[in-house]
């Protein structure tokens, strides 16, 4: 069938997608892969070196992982063989690896592509090892997902992962022109709504070049501005999948600029999350987590404005209930920030850990029988209200404990007062000890 399409002259022309007509058939054509494409990046030195190893290659889609898989193949003389996890099952894999076997009887090797290889599960991943041991087939497998996640470590430990990178904006505009050079007319559009084309791509070559097909079919029309060229195409869904890294991500960095108290960023990455279907509430409860482990009491106020925009969500609901979110970031990213609550807890469970069952001081604890009155529970507790200073100074560790000082407040925000207050009460518990015993 494939020696009917060529005869017909349907292999290529304009028949084929612009993105497969534009498919780099040199590994130097490939663009926003320089950190692995340049004279010093992993893959020249291994092809300089005459060796390829079996590859993960991880990316985003439309970042040239398949490209650059076939012409690694060409680099090295090997048979290209691609597979793809999402439709394939073990009697492919065993036809593939049959295959390639026998090529290599007769001095030829073979580049087996796997993509999506993640979707494979456990048991179908190990199926690849002893061909890859015994050189029957250099795998590299293609991947969105993170591959320490989603791949087997003896997979892992057999293959090098090599991270390509979304396309920034340099390498889409070098897609676009390639696209006008490749149709002979220039993309209808104003420059403005040039720059909105290549933000719709996000970072997605082959998504570039879709819509730019799109537009360069178009009729002669006058130039696009950013309204109209938002009615002609369907801008591109963000790559985001709340059950994988993505999620993770975009989370963590929520998280990290609250802590770095800067605001602006953090109302990016919640709109990011937003925008993208993230569950508000999945949100607000890392609010409130973030509102205790890195504010504590430097802001005892954090607390009550991450509850209340959780509050204020489920109440309003979206879109108006999100703006009680944007409120609490604002707050959270601009309040004083303290772990010290944080870290005393943590000083404190050590503590437990090492100390085990120590019974508290018998003058800590009640006496509600005569038996207990009798062993000295409860004798010597001094209460504290009845005290000039409303503080007595008793030792509540156990006896058998030194004392110890778990929490340490930041000299910020409300925690500095705390602080004078226990530096306060530290004074009058030596002055106490210092005073002869009666």
């Amino acid at each position: 069938m494939s020696n009917l399409f060529e005869a017909a002259g349907l292999d290529q022309g304009p028949l084929r997608p612009l993105a497969e007509r534009l498919r780099p058939d040199q590994l130097e054509q490939v663009i926003g892969q320089d950190h692995l494409l340049a004279t010093d990046g992993a893959l020249r030195r291994m092809l300089a070196g005459g060796r390829l190893a079996s590859l993960v290659l991880w990316g985003p889609p439309g970042s040239g992982k398949t490209t650059i898989a076939r012409l690694l193949a060409a680099n090295v003389g090997l048979h290209f063989e691609q597979l793809s996890a999402v439709f394939s099952g073990v009697a492919d894999l065993r036809k593939a690896f049959a295959a390639a076997g026998e090529r290599r009887m007769s001095g030829q090797g073979t580049l087996l592509f796997v993509d999506e290889i993640h979707r494979f599960n456990r048991s179908q991943q190990d199926g690849f090892l002893p061909f890859v041991e015994d050189g029957t087939i250099i795998l590299v497998g293609a991947t969105t997902e993170n591959p320490s996640f989603e791949l087997n470590a003896a997979l892992l430990s057999r293959c090098q992962v090599l991270v390509l990178n979304r396309l920034d904006d340099d390498a889409l505009e070098e897609l676009l022109c390639r696209a006008e050079a490749a149709s002979d007319r220039p993309l209808p559009l104003e420059p403005e709504a040039r720059l909105t084309l290549r933000a719709m791509a996000d970072g997605d070559g082959r998504f570039a070049l879709n819509l730019a097909e799109e537009l360069l079919a178009l009729p002669d029309v006058p130039p696009l501005d950013v309204a109209a060229l938002s009615q002609t195409l369907q801008r591109r869904a963000p790559v985001y999948d709340k059950a994988q890294e993505g999620h993770y991500n975009l989370i963590s960095a929520l998280h990290k600029s609250l802590r770095g108290s800067d605001v602006d960023a953090s109302l990016y990455w919640l709109a990011r999350m937003l925008t993208a279907g993230e569950q508000p509430l999945y949100i607000t409860r890392r609010l409130v987590r973030f509102a205790v482990e890195d504010i504590g009491l430097a802001d005892p106020q954090a607390l009550v404005q991450a509850n209340a925009a959780k509050e204020a969500y489920d109440f309003l609901g979206s879109p108006e209930g999100e703006l009680a979110i944007a409120q609490a970031v604002i707050y959270l990213a601009t309040a004083p920030k303290s772990n010290a609550a944080y870290e005393a807890l943590s000083r404190a469970n050590r503590a437990a850990r090492d100390t085990g069952s120590l019974m508290p001081p018998k003058h800590i604890l009640n006496a509600p029988t005569a038996l207990m009155k009798d062993l000295g529970y409860g004798d010597g507790y001094v209460y504290d209200h009845g005290t000039e200073e409303g503080f007595s100074g008793q030792d509540y560790f156990p006896e058998q404990m030194t004392r110890q000082n778990f929490y340490q407040p930041a000299e910020r925000g409300f925690e500095r007062e705390i602080g004078k207050r226990m530096a306060y009460w530290g004074k009058l518990r030596v002055s106490g000890q210092e005073e002869p015993k009666q």
